[in-house]
């Protein structure tokens, strides 16, 4: 359900919820959803690129201190590849929400659309930047990927995934072109596609 509400006025149970990895050739999309403490504040909450990275880690961990529920959930490549990567973040977005302890009164999304909710909820375009509570979600979203990607790293060597985290940067691609694909890659993902495509003969 979709509400059309001036989240500047919601004050009370307002969960934030953003996602990162929807660009990436490689590894899961990962979301998050906040609910913030107005007893607890929370000093610079922003969008989760526009802080350094130690910045990031330690507003993760006061995030999951402070607040008063807090969710990170994810999909997985393999419903990357058979939702597509829209309606899997969509999935991902889901799964946050409702893994929160705490029911919210109203869902932000980052972004111009909602998943499927059991709560009213309301796309705030550019609210990382806008809303702390989906800032805190970001937040939260990036320091979990970016962990998991420097594990993923190790057991991948060569693609340097610790690096770029799996977006399409020179490096990657170029890696994926003389190393060819892993498991955690998007096959659905045009780069990946096709160097599948090359390498079966299709």
């Amino acid at each position: 359900m979709q509400l059309g509400l001036d989240f500047a006025t919601v004050e009370e149970l307002v969960a934030g919820v953003d996602e990162v990895g929807r660009g990436p050739l490689c590894g899961a999309v990962v979301t998050a959803a906040v609910i913030l403490d107005p007893a607890r504040p929370i000093l610079g909450l922003n969008d989760s690129k526009k802080l350094t990275e130690a910045r990031r880690e330690k507003l993760f961990d006061e995030i999951r201190e402070k607040a008063l529920a807090w969710c990170i959930a994810r999909a997985e490549v393999e419903e990357i590849d058979r939702l597509n990567i829209l309606h899997a973040t969509m999935l991902a977005m889901q799964r946050a929400v409702e893994g929160l302890s705490v029911t919210p009164k109203l869902a932000l999304i980052d972004g111009n659309r909602c998943p499927k909710l059991s709560v009213p909820s309301a796309p705030v375009i550019g609210g990382d930047a806008q809303v702390p509570a989906i800032a805190a979600a970001s937040i939260l979203a990036k320091v979990s990927r970016d962990r998991e990607m420097r594990e993923l790293d190790a057991l991948y060597p060569g693609y340097g995934i610790a690096l770029h985290k799996g977006y399409p940067t020179p490096v990657h691609l170029e890696a994926l072109t003389r190393l060819g694909p892993t498991p955690i890659h998007r096959r659905s993902f045009a780069p990946v596609r096709r160097l599948l495509e090359a390498t079966s003969g299709n």
